[in-house]
C-alpha cells in the first residue's frame, strides 16, 4: 500500500488520519443561531445524502462542545467556503469564545435566522432531520428547506493537512496569476537576456513577482543549452532568502515582512532576522546580490520544478518549505558576502540585479547563473554587465509605457563586456 507498499493499523489514529488525508475534501461551516446569537463548526466530512427526499449528511465529532450546541437548534445552514476564506475557516475554528469569533464577521440571517456567511460559494439550509452513533462521530442528516449558490467562486479545499484550492489542468498559467504586465516585460528583457548569455557564455534569466510567488518570465540559455524549458514558467514562494532584491528598497515594513516570512525553525537561530537585514543592507549599498553555490541551491531549484508544473501536495510543500529553511539557515555562509578578496576562485551560483520602475519600485529581476572557478575581477565584470543591462531594460519599459512599442528590438542596444553604460 502507498509509495512503501506497507500496510499500516487502522488502529493507530496517526496512519488513518495520514492515509485518508489523501482524500480531499471540501470546507464548509455549519451555522445556527443559538440562545440568539451564532454558533459556528468548521467540517469536511459533508456530502449529499438523498435527492428525495434532499437530504445532506455531515459527521461532527461527538466531542465538540460546538457540536453540542448546535444540537440544541431546530435548523441549520451549511456554508460552503471559497478559496480565499482560510483564514476565516481558521478564526472559526479557533479556541476562541463565539463572541470573538464571530466580533465583526460579515453574514445575513438566512429563512430560518441561521447565519450565511459573507463571500460563501453556495449555502444548503436544513432542518435537523436525525442523527446516528457512527463511533466517537455523529451522522447527522439534514433535511433541505432552501439552498442557493453565493459567490460561485472556487471552493476551498483540505488535503494532507493543508489547505488550496482547485486548479484546471487545462490552464497553462494558474487564473489567479496576473500576467499580462509581466509577459510584455518578459518580450522586451528577451534580447537583453540573449546579450548577457552571449558575452558570458552562461543562463539568463528574468524574474517578476506576482502576489506572493516569484516567476520565471524569461530566460536565455548559455553552456546548458536548456534555457527556456529549465527556467521559464518557474515560481517559489517570495520567502526568505529568495527574492530579496524585491523588498530591498520598500522601506521598513516590506522587509520585515519578508523577514518573517522564513519558517519558525529559524527560531533556532535568534541572530537569522538580522542576518537577513545585514544582507539586504549591503545589497542595497552595492546595487546587486550574490549567491555562492551549494547543494542546497541546486535541491530547492529541483523541488521546484514540480511546483512550476502544479504538481505540489500539501506534503512535497511542506518539504519544499524546509529545504528553504536549510538554505535560509546557510545564509550568512552563502549569500551577499561581505567582500571577495582577490587572488582566489569562487563558485558563484547567481548574480542578482534589480531593474527599477518609474517609481522607483522593483519591477524585475535579472540573474547571471552558474559563474564556476570565477575570480573577483569577472565577477565584478559580470556585475557591471548585469547593471548596464538592467538600466537599459527599465529606460526601455519606461518609453514603451509613455510612448508605445511594437518590439523591443527595435531600442536595444548592444552590450559589451566590461561595459558600463
Amino acid at each position: 500500500m502507498g509509495e512503501s507498499g506497507a500496510g499500516v493499523s487502522p488502529r493507530n489514529g496517526a496512519d488513518f488520519r495520514e492515509v485518508l488525508g489523501h482524500y480531499p475534501t471540501g470546507v464548509a461551516v455549519v451555522t445556527a443561531i443559538v440562545d440568539e446569537a451564532p454558533v459556528g463548526m468548521v467540517i469536511g466530512s459533508f456530502t449529499s445524502a438523498s435527492l428525495d427526499p434532499a437530504l445532506v449528511a455531515f459527521l461532527p465529532s461527538r466531542s465538540s462542545a460546538t457540536y453540542r450546541k448546535l444540537r440544541r437548534a431546530r435548523s441549520f445552514v451549511i456554508n460552503v467556503l471559497s478559496a480565499d476564506q482560510e483564514g476565516l475557516c481558521r478564526r472559526l475554528s479557533s479556541k476562541e469564545d463565539d463572541e470573538s469569533k464571530w466580533s465583526g464577521l460579515g453574514w445575513s440571517p438566512g429563512l430560518s435566522g441561521a447565519p450565511l456567511l459573507d463571500g460563501a460559494v453556495a449555502y444548503v439550509e436544513c432542518a435537523f432531520e436525525h442523527s446516528y452513533d457512527a463511533g466517537d462521530h455523529d451522522i447527522v442528516l439534514g433535511k433541505v428547506t432552501d439552498l442557493k449558490v453565493g459567490s460561485g467562486t472556487l471552493p476551498l479545499l483540505f488535503f494532507q493537512g493543508g489547505y488550496g484550492r482547485f486548479a484546471s489542468t487545462s490552464l497553462v498559467i494558474p487564473s489567479e496569476l496576473d500576467m499580462l504586465g509581466p509577459a510584455t516585460m518578459a518580450n522586451h528583457a528577451r534580447p537583453i537576456l540573449e546579450q548577457l548569455s552571449g558575452l558570458f557564455g552562461r543562463d539568463c534569466v528574468a524574474i517578476v513577482k506576482i502576489r506572493n510567488h516569484l516567476v520565471t518570465v524569461a530566460s536565455s540559455a548559455g553552456r546548458s543549452g536548456q534555457g527556456l524549458p529549465r527556467y521559464v514558467g518557474r515560481r517559489i514562494p517570495h520567502v526568505p532568502p529568495m527574492g530579496g532584491l524585491f523588498v530591498a528598497w520598500e522601506g521598513d515594513e516590506a522587509i520585515e515582512a519578508w523577514v518573517a516570512g522564513a519558517s519558525t525553525r529559524g527560531a533556532a537561530n535568534p541572530k537569522l532576522g538580522e542576518m537577513l537585514k545585514d544582507g539586504l543592507e549591503r545589497v542595497r549599498v552595492r546595487g546587486y546580490s550574490l549567491a555562492l553555490d551549494s547543494p542546497m541551491i541546486g535541491a530547492v531549484e529541483h523541488a521546484s520544478d514540480r511546483f512550476r508544473d502544479g504538481q505540489f501536495t500539501p506534503v512535497e510543500e511542506r518539504s519544499f518549505r524546509n529545504l528553504l529553511d536549510d538554505l535560509t539557515q546557510a545564509y550568512a555562509e552563502l549569500y551577499e558576502p561581505a567582500r571577495l578578496p582577490s587572488g582566489r576562485d569562487y563558485q558563484v551560483r547567481l548574480i542578482s540585479v534589480p531593474v527599477f520602475g518609474g517609481d522607483g519600485h522593483v519591477e524585475m529581476v535579472l540573474q547571471l547563473w552558474d559563474l564556476a572557478d570565477a575570480d573577483s575581477e569577472l565577477i565584478a565584470e559580470c556585475v557591471e554587465a548585469l547593471k548596464a543591462a538592467a538600466r537599459q531594460l527599465s529606460e526601455l519599459l519606461q518609453v514603451e509605457r509613455h510612448a508605445g512599442f511594437d518590439s523591443a528590438h527595435d531600442v536595444v542596444e548592444p552590450l559589451g563586456r566590461g561595459s558600463t553604460t
